[in-house]
């Protein structure tokens, strides 16, 4: 039995979304906690290679708000989002806000807050995790796409899959 699954599969539903959905082999209450507890996203959030997550706050409730903000230790770039939980059901599914802040990386596209919803499924011990992203236009999600956005939610997913493998092992 292989320890990590596919890759990412990437849709888009719309001119404005971005469908994100990817299996770990693990129970669905393990992968919620992993992306609720912030000394589990520090763990697995990180992207490529060289990256760090220095700040990661977290009040996961309705009306919690979050703070997440990476730095590369090859040249102290560093960038951001926050946003605020609209909707949270344990082990079930999330729904917040999120702005981008491009730190020193610059780019981006300025608008309004994305709204991302992500749920957790569970079937024969396999969590399904889809990211829907409304990026509130096509400019925005556009944008987005163009700085490799899902290729660097793949290697965290990877990050994901050793974490949710050690911590089911524990």
């Amino acid at each position: 039995m292989p320890m990590t699954m596919d890759k990412a599969q990437i849709t888009l539903p719309s001119d404005r979304e971005v469908k994100v959905m990817r299996s770990f082999r693990a129970p669905r209450a393990l992968v919620y906690r992993a992306y609720t507890e912030p000394g589990l996203v520090r763990r697995w959030l990180l992207g490529p290679p060289g990256w760090s997550m220095p700040v990661c706050e977290m009040d996961v409730r309705v009306g919690g708000r979050f703070n997440w903000r990476w730095r590369s230790e090859e040249n102290a770039n560093e960038f951001g989002f926050s946003g605020a939980f609209r909707e949270v059901q344990p082990s079930s599914k999330i729904v917040h806000t999120q702005a981008y802040d491009p730190g020193t990386l610059g780019g981006g596209c300025p608008g309004d807050d994305a709204i991302v919803t992500v749920t957790f499924t569970e079937e024969s011990g396999v969590t399904t995790v889809t990211t829907l992203i409304d990026f509130g236009s096509k400019q925005a999600r556009d944008a987005a796409l163009a700085t490799g956005m899902t290729e660097g939610m793949e290697q965290s997913y990877q990050l994901l899959d050793r974490l949710v493998n050690e911590q089911s092992r524990a």
